[in-house]
C-alpha cells in the first residue's frame, strides 16, 4: 500500500503497543500474574467514556478481527488498554521518539503535584528485552518512614489543567497540599491580575472544586466563572502547544515572546503558562539562527538571565533538589551571565572585582547543574548536558584568573 503521508495518523496503529503487552503475558505468565494482572484498569469509569468505544473498535475488534488474534479475549484486550492508559510513563528512545514504558512497581507510587522522587527511563538501544530501565531517585532529602512521591502530570501546569488531566487519564481527584492552596504554594501558577483595580489578583474560592467554583479579587468586589477561567486557560494553552509545534527558528521565539506580551496584563508575573513560555525561551536564546550565544546583544543575555531566574522562583518550590529542569535550567543560566560580564567589563562598566564575582557564580551554577544531570543517563539529552557542565566548570574553575587576565 502506497503511505501518502507517513506521519498522518494510523488508527491500526493503535493495537501494537496492547498486542506487545498480550505477547508478553503469554512470554511471562508468571510476571503478569503476580505483578501485572492486580494492577489498577478503572474498567467501569472507562467504560464510560469515549475511549472504550474507541477501543472497542481500533483495537479489540483489530486484533481479534484482521489481525485473528482471537485466542486473546475483548474483556483481556480492555484489560490491557486499561492497564495502558492509567499506569504507564513516557520515556523517549536516542532519536528522541516518545514512547510508553510500564513499571509495575513503578506505578505503586502514590502521586503529588510536588514529589520527593525523579524517574529515569533509559535506553541502550539494542532493541533486546533489557533495552529500557528505569531509575528512581530522591530529589530531595527524605525522612525514614516519610512516604514517596511521584507525579503523574507534568509539574508546570496550573492547578485547573493538572487536576482535570489526573481525572481524565488517571480517574482520581488529586486533594494535595499544592492544589488545595489558591495561590499554589506562594507560587501564583494559577493567578490572574484584576482588570478591575490596581493591586488585586484573581485567586479561586476552592479550587478543589474547579471548573464550578468562583474566583475573585482580593482588593475588590470583581469576581469571574470557573468555567470563564477554564475558557481563557484553554485558549493560551492552545496559542502555547500551536508554538511548541513550531520549528525551532527565529519566528519561534518571535511568536512565543507575542504571547508573552499579548497576556501579560491578564496573567500573574509567575503564572503557570509564563513560567512554560519562559523555559522554552530559555533554552532557545543562544541556540536558534540568528540569536546564537556569540551574537546576542546584551539586552537579549539580560533576557535570557531574567527567563532563568523567573523560572528558578517557582522550581524551587515546585521542583525542588535534584531534578532535570532545575539542572537544565541553571546551565542555560551560566553563559549569558559570563558573557554579559566580559561585554560590561570590556567598556568599564564594571571592574575587575565585579567580573570575578560573575564568574564565580557561573562556576557555582555550572558545579549544581553538572551534580544533577550527570545523575540523568550518560545517552540522554540532560546526561550529555551535565557532561558539557561538568567540563566548562572544571575548566572555569582551573583558570578562572587566567580567563579574567585575558578577557
Amino acid at each position: 500500500m502506497n503511505v501518502q503521508d507517513p506521519y498522518a495518523p494510523c488508527l491500526q496503529y493503535e493495537c501494537i503497543t496492547p498486542l506487545r503487552v498480550l505477547l508478553a503475558k503469554e512470554k511471562h505468565p508468571d510476571i503478569w500474574d503476580k505483578h501485572v494482572n492486580c494492577m489498577e484498569t478503572h474498567a467501569k469509569d472507562r467504560k464510560e467514556k469515549e475511549i472504550w468505544n474507541f477501543n472497542t473498535i481500533n483495537i479489540v475488534g483489530y486484533l481479534r478481527g484482521p489481525c485473528k488474534c482471537d485466542r486473546f479475549s475483548e474483556d483481556l484486550i480492555h484489560q490491557v488498554c486499561g492497564l495502558l492508559d492509567v499506569n504507564v510513563f513516557e520515556a523517549r528512545t536516542i532519536s528522541g521518539n516518545a514512547i510508553r514504558c510500564l513499571y509495575p512497581k513503578l506505578s505503586t507510587f502514590s502521586h503529588n503535584c510536588v514529589s520527593n522522587v525523579t524517574h529515569s527511563i533509559e535506553s541502550n538501544g539494542e532493541g533486546n528485552e533489557e533495552d529500557f530501565k528505569v531509575t528512581l531517585k530522591a530529589s530531595v532529602s527524605i525522612n525514614k518512614g516519610e512516604e514517596l512521591f511521584t507525579s503523574y502530570t507534568y509539574t508546570m501546569w496550573p492547578t485547573m489543567a493538572r487536576r482535570a488531566f489526573l481525572k481524565e487519564s488517571k480517574y482520581f481527584d488529586c486533594n494535595c497540599q499544592r492544589c488545595s492552596d489558591p495561590t499554589e504554594l506562594g507560587t501564583h501558577m494559577s493567578t490572574l491580575k484584576c482588570m478591575k483595580c490596581d493591586n488585586g489578583v484573581i485567586l479561586s474560592t476552592a479550587p478543589l472544586l474547579d471548573p464550578e467554583s468562583e474566583w475573585k479579587c482580593t482588593h475588590c468586589p470583581h469576581s469571574l466563572k470557573g468555567t470563564t477561567v477554564q475558557k481563557v486557560f484553554k485558549t493560551i494553552q492552545e496559542e502555547i502547544d500551536q508554538a511548541e509545534a513550531m520549528e525551532q527558528d527565529a519566528s519561534a521565539i518571535e511568536t512565543r515572546e507575542s504571547l508573552y506580551r499579548k497576556y501579560r496584563s491578564i496573567l500573574h508575573p509567575r503564572h503557570a503558562y509564563f513560567t512554560i513560555l519562559r523555559i522554552s525561551l530559555a533554552q532557545m536564546y543562544g541556540k536558534v539562527e540568528g540569536y546564537t550565544m556569540d551574537i546576542l546583544p546584551n539586552i537579549l543575555y539580560e533576557r535570557k538571565i531574567e527567563l532563568c531566574q523567573n523560572i528558578m522562583e517557582n522550581i524551587n518550590v515546585l521542583e525542588p533538589g535534584y531534578t532535570r529542569l532545575r539542572g537544565m535550567i541553571l546551565y542555560e543560566l551560566h553563559a549569558p551571565i559570563i558573557m554579559l560580564a566580559r561585554n560590561l567589563y570590556n567598556v568599564d562598566v564594571i571592574d575587575k572585582d565585579e567580573l570575578r564575582s560573575k564568574l564565580q557564580e557561573a562556576i557555582k551554577l555550572l558545579k549544581e547543574s553538572s551534580e544533577i544531570l550527570t545523575l540523568e543517563p550518560e545517552n540522554s539529552q540532560e546526561g550529555m548536558i551535565g557532561r558539557m557542565a561538568n567540563q566548562a566548570y572544571i575548566q572555569l574553575s582551573s583558570n578562572l584568573e587566567d580567563l579574567i587576565d585575558n578577557i
